[in-house]
């Protein structure tokens, strides 16, 4: 049943009906039974299992990124793809004729834009607001993404230091072991350093805390793979991890403050930098991840390297992560 009230000049809306309890305020009460009037009727032939007559694929995008996208880690993300989408032909698709010929469209124009690698990051994210349509709110029958052909992903990637890559790098970053890394500049070269030692992806070591190291092993509150059976990880530390740690400038007492003390933006985009300045051509933090597991193999077994990665599916730590050099491994076998 809709309610409405009289607030400093405005007419304030609100729909509670079917679980559902949504308010918003308009210039006139004539527009605000309008919107309730309309509402009420969406949510009717939600329940009915009838797909909205003038909803359009743009309406479910605007919903999920409303309702749906902010409560979910890495929401921001999501938000981005979604706002781009909004801009492009499929948005005005009536959810009606929404079918695998649209996506198949959409899917083929943005091929001739970006990478298979991003195309394939958005329609995760289309595909899960079409589920997400289906089985909650009954707007679509089927998801046209689980019909349609989805793009070949790119080849893994390989890419490691090489040379005096990562020294360069290092010394664009200002990071010395003359000196403790007391620039932010200097801390992601820390950063760096203790990446290969560990496998942490960059996020994981931006929000390390002084708290989070007990004796030899550091607790990966939040991971990338977590769910409601898994929560964090622990990951043992080296005896060079532990000495990078006890480079860093710690105020006393303040337990709960960052180890490296740059957020996880800051990290990428000086590393950028530096790499720049360095004249290295395509190696990524998060590559250093690789480097790191390729390292770690050599010394641990498959099932152990997957808990201290955090890998659930070996095949993506074998596909992506693990990149031996095929020559050590020749050397091994004699």
């Amino acid at each position: 049943m809709a309610t409405f009230e009289k607030r400093s000049g405005a007419w304030r809306a609100r729909v509670r009906k079917s679980g559902v309890d949504r308010t918003e305020t308009f210039r006139t009460k004539a527009e605000a039974q309008a919107w309730a009037t309309q509402l009420e009727a969406e949510l009717a032939s939600e329940r009915r299992g009838e797909i909205p007559e003038h909803k359009t694929f743009g309406d479910l995008l605007e919903r999920y990124a409303a309702e749906v996208a902010p409560n979910k880690r890495g929401g921001d993300k999501e938000l981005l793809r979604i706002a781009a989408t909004r801009q492009r032909d499929i948005a005005k698709v009536k959810l009606r004729d929404l079918d695998e010929r649209h996506v198949s469209k959409w899917r083929d124009d943005r091929l001739k834009e970006v990478l298979s690698s991003s195309v394939l990051r958005e329609w995760t994210t289309l595909s899960h607001v079409c589920t997400t349509a289906v089985r909650d709110w009954r707007w679509l029958k089927t998801n046209p993404f689980l019909v349609a052909r989805r793009p070949a992903g790119q080849p893994a990637r390989k890419r490691r230091p090489e040379g005096n890559e990562l020294d360069r790098i290092l010394h664009a970053l200002g990071y010395s072991e003359e000196s403790p890394p007391m620039t932010k500049t200097a801390r992601v070269g820390a950063a760096a350093l203790f990446a290969i030692e560990t496998a942490m992806r960059e996020s994981e070591i931006a929000r390390l805390r002084w708290c989070d190291i007990t004796g030899r092993v550091a607790r990966v509150v939040q991971s990338k793979t977590d769910d409601e059976a898994h929560q964090g990880r622990d990951v043992p530390l080296s005896s060079e991890a532990l000495r990078i740690l006890s480079r860093l400038p710690r105020r006393d007492g303040d337990e709960a403050a960052a180890c490296f003390d740059v957020p996880a933006k800051s990290i990428d985009a000086l590393w950028r930098k530096g790499k720049a300045m360095a004249l290295v051509d395509g190696l990524t933090f998060h590559d250093l991840r690789r480097e790191a597991t390729t390292r770690l193999a050599k010394k641990l077994d498959v099932l152990t390297l997957a808990k201290v990665t955090g890998h659930r599916d070996l095949r993506v730590l074998s596909r992506v992560y693990y990149a031996p050099d095929m020559g050590e491994v020749a050397e091994r076998l004699d």
